[in-house]
């Protein structure tokens, strides 16, 4: 059987609707805009991850349909094997590192503006924006939303900034 391959955005979801008792996807918990909840549910309902069902609070309604009336989400056995959750005690593992799903290595692309960035505040010293900017060919403001969007947020990585004399502002990762 093939692996099913999340993204962040699904996991979290998924994950939340298999930890609660009756595996309601809604209500989502996760931070996320606009529509990417709809979109996110829209492909795990393609992939069979979750399923529509009949809701009984109207509060975590998904959509209306005609025949059924109200209509929400949760989560399928498939989602659960997924993610590695069994509930039935022998299936259990003895060993519980084997209950804890092995995190997939991060691909990134090699070459990459963003990993000569990282390479640039992982360097001895850091980097400014000027060095940054010379380096990527980026605009100043290009680099500080790649920082704090692409790094800090998405990457989880602690950026540190300091003032140096003769320098300027200089950034590094912590």
């Amino acid at each position: 059987m093939t692996q099913i391959q999340l993204s962040d955005a699904q996991a979290v979801i998924l994950s939340a609707a298999c930890a609660r008792e009756d595996g309601a996807v809604f209500p989502v918990t996760a931070r996320l805009k606009g529509g990417a909840v709809g979109n996110i549910c829209k492909s795990l309902l393609k992939r069979g991850l979750i399923e529509e069902v009949t809701a009984t609070d109207h509060n975590t309604v998904w959509r209306h349909d005609e025949e059924r009336g109200p209509i929400t989400l949760r989560a399928t056995p498939l989602a659960y094997s997924t993610l590695g959750i069994t509930d039935d005690p022998e299936e259990q593992p003895d060993d519980p590192a084997e209950t804890t799903p092995k995190p997939e290595p991060v691909r990134r692309r090699s070459g990459t503006k963003q990993e000569a960035l990282i390479a640039m505040l992982r360097a001895e010293g850091g980097a400014t924006i000027e060095e940054i900017v010379a380096a990527t060919g980026w605009q100043a403001h290009t680099v500080r939303g790649a920082m704090s969007g692409a790094l800090k947020k998405k990457l989880g990585l602690t950026i540190t900034s300091e003032k140096v004399e003769g320098r300027g502002r200089v950034y590094a990762l912590k």
